[in-house]
């Protein structure tokens, strides 16, 4: 998955957020504006080709705040549609530089 294919789907408003996304972002205090912010400066750390029924990706980006955002994002490549699927706060305790998992 390309992140500017992510990012232009964003631009372009062609995505939506799951419930799950929502309720997570609202758990953690994160604001949808933060979250799009994130992603458009944001990298792909983990890719997940095989995810049914679109690929996702999982990305690493900052708040204007420059707090750490990992959101997961299905891309559905025949329409430049994405959807958010998950939303959180990186734990510093699992996660080294926020793009690598610590090993348990």
């Amino acid at each position: 998955m390309e992140i500017n294919a992510l990012k232009q789907a964003i631009r372009d408003g062609k995505f939506r957020v799951s419930d799950h996304a929502d309720e997570e972002a609202n758990a953690d205090s994160l604001l949808l504006d933060d979250v799009l912010e994130s992603v458009l400066t944001g990298e792909i750390i983990e890719e997940y080709p095989t995810d049914w029924p679109y690929p996702s990706c999982l990305v690493l980006g900052f708040t204007g705040g420059r707090e750490p955002v990992h959101s997961v994002w299905a891309y559905n490549a025949a329409n430049a549609w994405a959807v958010l699927v998950t939303v959180y706060r990186p734990d510093p305790r699992k996660w080294t530089d926020w793009r690598f998992r610590r090993k348990q």
